[in-house]
């Protein structure tokens, strides 16, 4: 092919710096312009240069999971690429990209999206979890771990996360396993719980030992997010006082950070972490009921000014009467993403007080990733 003589007129190290500085759009369409090209962006040098650049406050684009019905008995989880393209509101800007290995009855509501973090993107259910490069569209499948437990006891996945150690230059995913067994009367008793801990450069898992730390209690669909080299999760202490759960991702430790002091709504009261004017943020909103009161019903939106310094939580946003079932994300610090109860993508500016519905609609809209 022409393109391919001409780009091997070119060093590697000279296309690979020239294909860095194009949108991400157009480096997609360059996979299937030649072999050579293909071949490049594909490879592990180009990947990890890639990974490592640096992302700056232009790049607004969104990777959303959502889960659509394949048939009667079965959804499939799909990836779409949104980008504002010097619009307000983000717009599709490729095809659907369906997502292997993620085919089930529970894919709703049982998988879990972590990231970007260095520009990959990891997708977890109890059994399986997959690392997927927005820019090259290349998945991987990680190995099943190794640990089991004796007969008669049950394994269940508690919590998951996705993160990036800095000291040893890795990525790491790990999972919080519960471990049951029946007591006397056929009733599942918790045992113990595990940790293991899977890096991505050396393809292992680990179990961790962390006999001298208090857990917390955590679920499946517990609002959480990778921040600051540590995880972070909203959830509630054994005094059922709500806290922010942490696992730094170097040390292997795990912390507790209070957050701001929210108020309570009589048909119960909804937190969620999200990332604000690229400060740690906790959303506090009522449950959705049939019926929004405006009066009352109001959603509060934190943020931590200074990295786990208490006195530093201020209230940023109160929103009234806004119908939301998730929050998801805050684009470009002005919009706020959220999913309605009909599960359709929506959106809020803090700026015009205004809410729009955006086209994109799935049975239970999955967080988007900015």
């Amino acid at each position: 092919m022409m393109e391919d003589g001409i780009m091997k007129k070119y060093p590697k190290d000279v296309v690979i710096h020239i294909l860095l500085r194009l949108p991400v759009k157009f480096l997609l369409r360059f996979k299937c312009l030649s072999k050579t090209l293909c071949t490049l962006i594909q490879s592990s040098t180009f990947i990890n240069i890639h990974l490592n650049r640096t992302t700056t406050s232009t790049d607004y684009n969104i990777l959303l999971k959502r889960s659509v019905k394949e048939d009667v008995e079965r959804d499939k989880a799909i990836f779409s690429f949104l980008s504002s393209d010097g619009d307000d509101y983000p717009k599709s800007i490729y095809p659907d990209l369906d997502v292997p290995y993620i085919k089930s009855r529970f894919s709703i509501s049982h998988d879990l999206l972590f990231g970007p973090i260095h520009g990959l993107i990891a997708l977890m259910v109890p059994t399986t979890t997959i690392l997927f490069n927005p820019s090259t569209r290349n998945y991987r499948l990680l190995p099943s771990s190794p640990f089991h437990v004796p007969k008669n006891f049950t394994r269940l996945v508690e919590s998951g996360g996705f993160g990036f150690d800095t000291i040893v230059n890795d990525f790491k995913v790990f999972r919080i396993i519960r471990v049951y067994t029946e007591d006397r009367y056929g009733y599942p008793e918790m045992v113990e719980k595990k940790v293991e801990i899977y890096e991505l450069g050396i393809d292992i898992w680990r179990e961790l030992d962390y006999a001298d730390q208090q857990l917390s209690r955590l679920f499946w669909s517990t609002s959480s997010m990778f921040y600051k080299g540590a995880y972070h999760w909203i959830t509630t202490s054994k005094e059922h006082e709500p806290i922010i759960f942490c696992f730094d991702m170097s040390t292997e430790i795990f912390r507790n950070m209070k957050p701001p002091n929210t108020r309570e709504f009589s048909n119960g009261t909804l937190h969620s972490l999200l990332i604000l004017s690229e400060c740690l943020s906790l959303t506090c909103y009522p449950c959705l009921g049939a019926m929004i009161d405006p009066t009352t019903d109001l959603m509060e939106i934190w943020i931590m000014k200074d990295y786990n310094v208490y006195e530093s939580w201020i209230k940023k946003y109160t929103i009234t009467g806004l119908p939301t079932e998730s929050p998801l994300a805050v684009w470009k610090d002005y919009l706020l993403l959220f999913q309605s109860k009909s599960g359709y993508l929506m959106s809020y500016d803090f700026n015009l007080d205004e809410i729009k519905e955006l086209n994109f609609h799935s049975l239970s809209t999955k967080y988007p990733e900015l």
